[in-house]
């Protein structure tokens, strides 16, 4: 674990909010000049606290206006590997992110759609005919909210 100050904390809180902030800005904020604020920032990416600045799409402005969570259990443990799947699926444009999980299902996915009948297409002609695809349960998303994280 990384020992984070209060200026830290800060820093990082203020990112979650808008990863695009200068060093300028985020320094004014802090009370910090811009090149201690850069230097910080350099130590928490270097640290691997600060992983990645992504950009994050809006998929319903981009026509994706269903948004499904799939628990996906694998029909044939260890006959199929596990990094075949995580391949083959990953592979499927729609599907924005897979998780390993522990529970009842061995994968949760994020998958988008443009309505309901494209989502059944991609259901049954990309991830149900994947090797190894099992039992699958499926979660429309109503409404989300963005949690900043754990600081």
């Amino acid at each position: 674990m990384t020992e984070l100050d209060e200026i830290d904390v800060r820093l990082v809180r203020a990112l979650v909010v808008d990863a695009r902030q200068s060093a300028s800005a985020l320094g004014k904020m802090l009370g910090l000049s811009q090149p201690a604020t850069w230097r910080r920032i350099r130590r928490l990416e270097d640290a691997g606290v600060l992983k990645a600045k992504r950009l994050r799409l809006n998929a319903e402005k981009l026509g994706f206006g269903v948004t499904v969570f799939l628990g996906i259990k694998l029909a044939t443990k260890g006959r199929v590997s596990l990094e075949d799947f995580e391949r083959a699926v990953s592979a499927i444009p729609e599907v924005q992110t897979v998780e390993h999980v522990l529970g009842l299902y061995d994968y949760r996915l994020r998958v988008v759609a443009r309505d309901l009948p494209d989502f059944e297409r991609v259901l049954r002609r990309r991830i149900m005919t994947l090797p190894g695809a099992g039992e699958v349960e499926a979660n429309v998303l109503l409404s989300e909210e963005r949690l900043a994280g754990p600081l």
